[in-house]
């Protein structure tokens, strides 16, 4: 465990004005704290909160984080509260420790949705203060470095949730070797077999061709001396999940797998990397396509270098990153270097982002949509790698890679976006589905009146397209739901001879809870409330029999003065049809027609079996069954089917929409009718209208006893 003052030390290396008082002061407390705790290694727990605060010290991270990193678990593992670390430490201690326990109690491995609703969370927990984030991910980084002290099935977990949330966060926040080491503890333990498989090739291209690390290191420092060029050179192999990673992506073995060399080559000014790229390309020849200016077009998360490839000695390849100092400090903190300390002072690095900036680009636009939504653009943001492409005027845009022209006009604007009909790539008119490459120049073409397409979903791949998208075509829904929903709205109020006037609509929508008489309108028309509710609602005295009620009450002879009758969806019997009863234990009687399907799994038992009849007479309009019609998708077809159900004295209690192409509609309406005759007359009237392409009866042909026993 490491003592206090190595502790302090390791912070006075890079902060010699750190107040030493508050750090033993903290190390004291979350020591006292988490007396007689112990890890699952053995080792005392305090031991894990000093490591984590030692990995933040290679960081160069301020006293606040330190100090949080010590007392991180003191308010979920001990007697600590939020109160009495605010008095001993300050309000920003305490706010801080605090978001990382609210942190640590995520389930970030639970079923999508969940994980959806705790990656926001999470980064609103972030948009607060990141600083709470890079604490967690110090803390995430020791757990897997002692992982192997955790049961079987807990490692697994914990090496699935780094894989995917932790790792990715740390390489899209910039600090890329705290990604790398990441996501190789955690293919450790996810498939041991294959990285210990990478590793021995490693061992064996070593044995046959010598260290080629230190030759190339040689090689590329030979020729900057040759100029007199200053630079440091580093060289390594590079992780075996980063190999692993690049097998699987490209379908090679290892044998076939180039560049699995990276060099580093650290300098003083921005004309140097120029000119030390250049020596480069002049002594061995770069590889096509695999040069990135990361120097002129920085990262989002301010990581600037310049990247090529090479083939050097011997032919193999070797990627090569060309930096400055400043610009290594950001590549090796990421957004963290907003915090970085030398000497004492606050880093004044001018690579480094504004963290508040960094992250409402993250969160940009994914306000609104669903969890499954915001976790797929969370993801799509995470995951991506760039390309950088100009507008016709110059301007150059940052994209992921994939990225179409139309994820191209979204970025400039939502309306640019919305109204894109076409687009030219460097000039020639390409679809829209075309991926970008770094360089091109796109130019989009727009026309009044278009709108958004449900297949663009499928063809962009940023999130703020996806979800300028979604909002779009919701909206259109939303206009297509209300149009809809008026119509049954004054279907349904001309069944009971009164007006479905805005006043009553809107008198309607206050009584139910609703914000206006559209949000009234716009759930009947998506079936999320049905038009006999606001009939009852609003006129309570002339509203129609609860339908499960009129089911109990029917007028059938054949019945016991106890028995109660129910009747499932599988055929909806009404009157004049011949119908059975179906006893069940404690459920009453079920009606069916004498032909529905579901007869046949009671042929062996006649004891349940009852003769039932209508009673003769007229019957109320409270019998429900269900249509199928399928009509074709043309303005004023919806309504006019509406009005035609409508003027039979029915009521449309139901609609669902089964079908959506571009020419037609398949429709499910639950009707609500008298008797098998009324059935018959609505039907031929539908069957005569010009854009009925098909009508019948729809029956649950799914629904089997045991399902229909569960429905009562």
């Amino acid at each position: 465990m490491i003592d206090v003052e190595d502790l302090i030390a390791l912070i006075q290396n890079y902060n010699p004005r750190s107040n030493s008082d508050n750090i033993r002061k903290a190390y004291a407390y979350g020591k006292k704290m988490h007396e007689g705790q112990v890890r699952q290694s053995g080792d005392p727990y305090f031991s894990h909160p000093i490591s984590v605060a030692a990995i933040l010290t290679e960081q160069r991270l301020d006293d606040a984080t330190l100090i949080t990193a010590l007392l991180h678990d003191t308010i979920e593992d001990t007697k600590s509260t939020f109160t009495e670390l605010s008095q001993l430490f300050g309000p920003e201690v305490a706010d801080l420790v605090d978001g990382v326990t609210k942190l640590t109690n995520l389930q970030l491995s639970s079923a999508q949705s969940k994980q959806a609703e705790n990656f926001r969370k999470l980064f609103m927990a972030m948009s607060k203060d990141l600083r709470v984030i890079l604490v967690k991910l110090a803390d995430r980084l020791h757990n897997m470095r002692t992982i192997k002290s955790m049961k079987q099935e807990k490692q697994h977990q914990k090496a699935r949730e780094t894989m995917e949330i932790f790792a990715p966060l740390a390489g899209r926040m910039g600090m890329q070797w705290m990604r790398d080491e990441l996501e190789d503890l955690a293919f450790r333990v996810l498939n041991p077999e294959a990285r210990g498989s990478i590793i021995r090739r490693f061992i064996t291209l070593q044995r046959e061709a010598g260290d080629v690390v230190q030759k190339i290191n040689a090689d590329i420092r030979t020729e900057l001396d040759a100029v007199s060029l200053e630079a440091d050179v580093y060289g390594r192999a590079k992780k075996p999940y980063s190999v692993w990673r690049k097998m699987q992506e490209k379908d090679l073995t290892f044998s076939r797998l180039s560049d699995i060399y990276g060099f580093r080559v650290i300098c003083n000014s921005d004309a140097d990397c120029y000119r030390i790229l250049g020596v480069i390309h002049q002594r061995w020849r770069a590889v096509p396509g695999r040069f990135k200016d990361y120097i002129s077009q920085p990262k989002s998360n301010g990581y600037r270098s310049i990247h090529t490839t090479v083939s050097g000695r011997d032919g193999k390849r070797v990627e090569v990153q060309i930096r400055t100092r400043q610009m290594h400090e950001v590549a090796e903190a990421g957004v963290a270097a907003h915090w970085s300390y030398r000497e004492g002072v606050l880093g004044k690095n001018p690579f480094a982002v504004d963290p508040a900036k960094w992250i409402a680009s993250m969160t940009e636009r994914l306000e609104d949509d669903d969890h499954d939504a915001f976790l797929e653009n969370v993801k799509l943001e995470m995951f991506t790698d760039q390309v950088f492409c100009f507008t016709p005027k110059g301007d150059v845009l940052q994209l992921p890679r994939g990225a179409t022209p139309l994820d191209f006009a979204y970025a400039i604007h939502t309306r640019i976006g919305g109204s894109c009909v076409s687009a030219k790539i460097d000039g020639l008119r390409v679809p829209l589905w075309t991926r970008i490459k770094n360089g091109q120049s796109v130019e989009i073409i727009t026309a009044e009146g278009q709108r958004p397409q449900s297949s663009w979903v499928d063809i962009v791949v940023t999130g703020r397209a996806k979800a300028a998208i979604r909002r779009s075509l919701r909206e259109e829904d939303r206009s297509r739901f209300v149009i809809l929903g008026r119509e049954l709205a004054r279907a349904a109020f001309d069944h009971v001879g009164r007006p479905a006037t805005d006043k009553a609509l809107r008198t309607a929508a206050k009584m139910l809870g609703l914000a206006d008489e559209t949000e009234l309108l716009a759930q009947l028309g998506s079936a999320e409330l049905t038009a006999r509710r606001v009939v009852s609602t609003l006129y309570p005295e002339l509203s129609l029999a609860d339908p499960e009620l009129a089911d109990n009450m029917r007028p059938i002879l054949g019945l016991a003065p106890d028995q109660i009758v129910n009747r499932p969806k599988c055929c909806q019997a009404v009157p004049g049809e011949r119908i059975v009863g179906i006893t069940y234990r404690g459920k009453g009687v079920v009606v069916h027609t004498i032909d529905c399907p579901a007869l046949q799994e009671f042929e062996q038992q006649p004891n349940r079996w009852i003769d039932l009849n209508w009673e003769p007479g007229r019957h109320a309009p409270v019998h429900t069954v269900t249509l199928e019609i399928t009509i074709a998708n043309d303005a004023g077809v919806l309504g006019r089917i509406c009005t035609l159900i409508g003027v039979q004295k029915s009521n449309i209690s139901n609609l669902v929409f089964a079908d959506r192409k571009p020419d037609f509609y398949r429709l499910l309406i639950d009707v609500d009718l008298r008797d098998v005759e009324h059935l018959h007359t609505v039907m031929t009237v539908l069957e005569a209208e010009i854009d009925v392409a098909h009508i019948g009866r729809y029956r649950d042909v799914r629904l089997k006893p045991k399902s229909i026993e569960a429905e009562l």
